[in-house]
């Protein structure tokens, strides 16, 4: 498990581009045939994927968890980017079609990823925080997530965000999961930009085609940086940062966030006028 640890903002100050990356990106979590996983000291949010083949794929605990399981102390959500697939939880298979979630529940013990065509395989994104309580595993199809259209086209940002785990879709301790699809045309994502005080937030661009690539801002609103991200890249942000990006064209990405609170719209606007 890649472990990525903690980065101040005052230290962000001084970071080259390299060092960026390295604190705040991962571009090697997607691999096929493996479950690969990064574990971030912020808000011990876990991130990665499992790319079942030819044979399922076990979920692995990981001497970092300390634990017999992976969600002994955990809630877990998994959002399907590929192709059918079926995860299966202490015997239980659910069968994910492309862009479905399921969440799964603290105290579930085995959990197993499989391909329905190991030619067109599941592509898994999994995203974990600490949980306190045990809520039930369930599936969320696509027409039972909440679908929130937004954005105009004279601001190159017309978009649907598809929300999956939040309350009143499913229940989950701290976990918040979805993502956000941009329209054909549209390139400009979280601007005006935010931060949240009060959680951290994992970022997983997709749908990102070979040639183009996406631009993802970062940092305090006064002193912004950013990286050059491609498909099913991973970026972390803190709570100090904002989030927002810009492709050469249209993309999807992942949200997940955890921390004290589920609200959704809790967020620390940055007016455009005062990024630096």
């Amino acid at each position: 498990m890649d472990v990525r640890y903690t980065v101040g903002r005052n230290e962000y100050r001084r970071m080259t581009t390299e060092e960026l990356r390295a604190a705040f990106l991962n571009t090697a979590l997607c691999e096929a045939g493996k479950v690969k996983l990064m574990y971030c000291e912020v808000e011990r949010g876990i991130a990665g994927f499992a790319v079942p083949t030819a044979a399922p794929l076990a979920m692995p605990a990981g001497k970092e968890l300390a634990s017999d399981f992976f969600c002994a102390r955990r809630e877990l959500g998994v959002l399907n980017v590929g192709g059918a697939g079926t995860v299966t939880c202490d015997g239980t298979a659910y069968a994910l079609r492309p862009r479905e979630v399921l969440y799964v529940g603290r105290g579930t013990k085995e959990i197993v990823f499989a391909s329905e065509n190991a030619g067109t395989p599941a592509v898994f994104y999994l995203v974990s925080y600490p949980a306190h309580r045990a809520f039930p595993t369930k599936l969320i199809r696509f027409e039972d997530a909440n679908h929130r259209r937004c954005g105009t086209k004279e601001d190159c940002n017309l978009r649907t965000i598809h929300q999956f785990i939040l309350p009143g879709r499913c229940d989950s301790c701290q976990l918040v999961m979805g993502y956000t699809e941009l329209e054909p045309g549209s390139n400009w994502n979280t601007m005006p930009a935010h931060t949240h005080e009060r959680r951290t937030e994992i970022y997983m661009y997709f749908g990102i085609e070979p040639g183009q690539c996406v631009f993802h801002f970062m940092g305090p609103g006064d002193e912004t940086r950013h990286l050059a991200v491609h498909d099913h890249d991973v970026v972390v942000s803190p709570m100090w940062s904002i989030h927002s990006g810009v492709g050469t064209k249209a993309y999807t990405f992942c949200w997940a966030m955890g921390g004290e609170n589920q609200e959704f719209d809790d967020m620390d606007g940055v007016a455009v006028e005062t990024l630096r």
